[in-house]
Order: C-alpha cells, then sequence, then structure tokens
C-alpha cells in the first residue's frame, strides 16, 4: 500500500473511531462520572500539595535572601526531633543555655558585624478589649530589621538605655496595630502582651514575601532583658544568637571565630565537644526540604493509590462496556471494522476517561492549593510542570487500565457477537 495512503487510512479511521468513543461515553454520563471520580481524587491531591510545598518552599527562600545568606544562628541545641522542655534527653540538660554575655562576647569579635541574643514567645496582643490570635513575642533589639529585612513605618526603636534596663516598650507589627487599634493612634498607648503591660513607641512593617507559618507571625517586638525578667523562656528551643559576619568575611570564617569565643568562654577542653550548634540558612532550608518531602512523598503514595483504584475502576467499568456492548461491537466488525479499529476505540474511551479525571483533578487540586496558601499568607505559582505531568500520567492509566477490556472487545468473533442477547 502506498505509504501516504496508509498514514491518511489511519488517520480517517482513528477520527472515526474517536467519534464513536465519545459518542459511547456520553451515552452512559452516569456511569463515566463514577468512573472518573478515583482519577479526580488522585490528581487534585497531588496538585493541591505540590502548590502548597512549592508556595512554602518559594516563602522559605526569600526569607533567606532578605536576611542575607550568609546569617547563621547559636543555638543551645539543633534537632529536627521536638524536645520537650519539661522532659530534656541528659545530653540536652548538660548543655548550659546561652547567655547575654555570650551574645556581647560574639558581638566583638572583628569577623563579626552582628550578634544579639534574642528569644521569644508565644501571646496575644491586648487593647482595651481587641486582641490579636496568638503569635510571636520576639525578644530583641534594634537590630531587628538587620535580620529579618522590613521598615519601621512610624516611631522608633528601642534606645540603649531601654534594651540594659530590659523597659516595658514595644514596637507592634502594622498588622497587630490595626488589629488591636483600629483608626486609633497607637503610639504611646499601653498594650498587653499577655498579662504585661508594655508602651507602644513604633510600628514596624515586615519584608514583604517573609515566611511565617499560620499562627506563628510576629505580632511585637520587645527589649530581651523585658522578655527575661517578665516572661518564662524556653531556652532550649526559642533562645538563640543570630550572627551576620563582616562584609569581606565568609560564613566559614566567622563560623570558627564564634566557635572558637564560645568554646573559650565555656572553658572547654580540646578533647570536649561543642556544648552549642551552629545554624546556617542551607541547615534551615535543608531541614525543612526533608520534613517536606516526607510529607509530599506521603500525599504522593496516598495519591498513587487513588489513581490506582481510579484506573482499577476504568478497567472493571471497561470490562462491563464490553460485555454490554457485544453486539454492538459485532456490527461494527460486520461492516468492515478491524480488530485494531475495536482496539483503538475502546483504548480511546478508557483514555478520555482518565484523562478527564486528569484535568478535573488539576483544576480542583489547584484550587484547593490557591485556597491553603491564601489562608497561610504564601505566595505560590502554579506547578506546570507537574500539571503536564499530571495530565500524561492520567492519559497512561487509561491506557494501561483499558488495555486489557479493549483487546477482549477487539477478539471477539464478530458471528458470536452478533448472536449475543
Amino acid at each position: 500500500m502506498n505509504p501516504i495512503r496508509a498514514v491518511v487510512r489511519f488517520f480517517t479511521d482513528f477520527g472515526e473511531n474517536v467519534v464513536v468513543a465519545f459518542d459511547s461515553l456520553r451515552a452512559a454520563k452516569s456511569r463515566s462520572a463514577l468512573t472518573i471520580l478515583g482519577v479526580v481524587i488522585g490528581v487534585s491531591t497531588v496538585m493541591a500539595m505540590a502548590s502548597i510545598v512549592r508556595g512554602v518552599s518559594d516563602q522559605i527562600v526569600h526569607t533567606i535572601e532578605i536576611a542575607g545568606p550568609t546569617t547563621f544562628y547559636v543555638m543551645k541545641v539543633f534537632t529536627t526531633t521536638p524536645l520537650n522542655p519539661e522532659n530534656l534527653p541528659k545530653w540536652v540538660r548538660i548543655r548550659p543555655d546561652l547567655t547575654v554575655a555570650e551574645a556581647e562576647r560574639l558581638q566583638s569579635l572583628p569577623e563579626v558585624h552582628y550578634a544579639s541574643i534574642w528569644a521569644q514567645v508565644l501571646n496575644r496582643v491586648e487593647y482595651e478589649g481587641s486582641r490579636t490570635n496568638m503569635g510571636i513575642i520576639m525578644g530583641a533589639d534594634e537590630g531587628y530589621p538587620e535580620i529579618y529585612g522590613g521598615d519601621l513605618v512610624n516611631g522608633r526603636w528601642f534606645t540603649r538605655a531601654e534594651i540594659i534596663s530590659g523597659a516595658s516598650v514595644v514596637v507592634l507589627d502594622m498588622d497587630a496595630a490595626t488589629k488591636v487599634f483600629g483608626g486609633i493612634p497607637p503610639l504611646d498607648k499601653w498594650v498587653r502582651l499577655g498579662a504585661r503591660p508594655a508602651r507602644v513607641i513604633g510600628i514596624y512593617q515586615p519584608a514583604a514575601n517573609i515566611f511565617q507559618p499560620p499562627g506563628q507571625k510576629v505580632h511585637a517586638i520587645i527589649p530581651y532583658r523585658m522578655m527575661d525578667h517578665q516572661f518564662t523562656i524556653d531556652r532550649t528551643n526559642a533562645l538563640f544568637v543570630p550572627v551576620k559576619p563582616r562584609r569581606g568575611v565568609t560564613v566559614a570564617e566567622a563560623e570558627n571565630a564564634v566557635t572558637v569565643a564560645l568554646r573559650e568562654v565555656r572553658s572547654l577542653h580540646p578533647a570536649d565537644g561543642n556544648t552549642f550548634d551552629l545554624i546556617t540558612q542551607d541547615q534551615i532550608l535543608d531541614t525543612f526540604n526533608k520534613i517536606t518531602g516526607v510529607f509530599f512523598l506521603v500525599m504522593m503514595v496516598l495519591s498513587a493509590v487513588g489513581l490506582m483504584v481510579g484506573g482499577i475502576g476504568v478497567m472493571a467499568v471497561m470490562m462491563i462496556s464490553v460485555t454490554d456492548r457485544t453486539r454492538e461491537i459485532g456490527v461494527r466488525k460486520a461492516v468492515g471494522a478491524t480488530q485494531r479499529d475495536i482496539l483503538q476505540q475502546f483504548l480511546i474511551e478508557a483514555a478520555t476517561l482518565t484523562g478527564m479525571g486528569g484535568a478535573i483533578g488539576i483544576l480542583i487540586g489547584l484550587a484547593i492549593g490557591k485556597i491553603a496558601t491564601t489562608a497561610m499568607s504564601v505566595v505560590a505559582s502554579p506547578p506546570l510542570n507537574l500539571t503536564l505531568i499530571a495530565v500524561f500520567v492520567s492519559i497512561g492509566i487509561g491506557l494501561v487500565f483499558g488495555l486489557l477490556p479493549a483487546r477482549r472487545a477487539a477478539k471477539l468473533d464478530p458471528i458470536e457477537a452478533l448472536r449475543y442477547e
């Protein structure tokens, strides 16, 4: 046969089989809808999780860019396993807490541009009956924007005297100030941080795109010594020293200088291990990626189960469809349809079912992801690469699970098929 004619015939036959397949699906709308449900659930779960994970990852990267890739932190202990401050393991208990004197020693190093002891607690900001949700109260100093970016839009930061004495003053986050004061000018008003009063001296606008998990937004910044005097600090998990190297000093050089200085202050011998941990921005991002990677893997497995169930459903329905349409298949074969035509028809039906399920699942998953990231105040872009993969996977599932019913239909004897009642 002429190659050109063979190609023309293939596409002509393929087009006819597509029409026949869609006519069959339209004739059984309810059955088709139930068939694709499993695929919709699986694909929508994958897309929703991909949107959320990508959005949060992007926000973490933005935060690191704001703080600067050279900033690192000194902590009593850094571990990915949550530690209960009421029941700490012995190796953690024997480590001394970080102190103001140690932070001051680090600040004096020629390799260090900024170092100060910070802490955080969870509490509410309240003013005359209006209050915020639970959020972070940060004990820091005027160097806060040096680490986290952002701008003071009204008022001032702490004076040196206020920092040293632990005065009851506070710089409020702009959203927190709007929440509790409304249209009232907040400066010089007294708010309550939990049960502790503090005078508002400034309003702070955080840097754009800074990552803050739900319920973990920074509501207020107070002098560290005020926090140390008036609040109960979890000194294992919520006390740390941010360190920013001087310009021209590498992170490795600054880390070495900090390590030597802390070992000297703590009188550690050469054979003794460090009684503190240094955490870089890369370590924070790597830890986050490990956590979200495991979470995403679990969701992928669950989604794969959903897709598998959807594929089995497609195969079961297509097997029933072949039985129900045995006479139709016999008529088509009697008027000249080949085994390839019948095989093609049923494969197209199966691929169309799962392809439609994949498309619907993508739309639902992206919508769920958008709602979730908006609620988390996270800017997320749609994972376009995963969208294309999801479409092809959905169609592939239809082809794989539709192959057995399609082969069964293609091998039916036309005479026996015509006799089928």
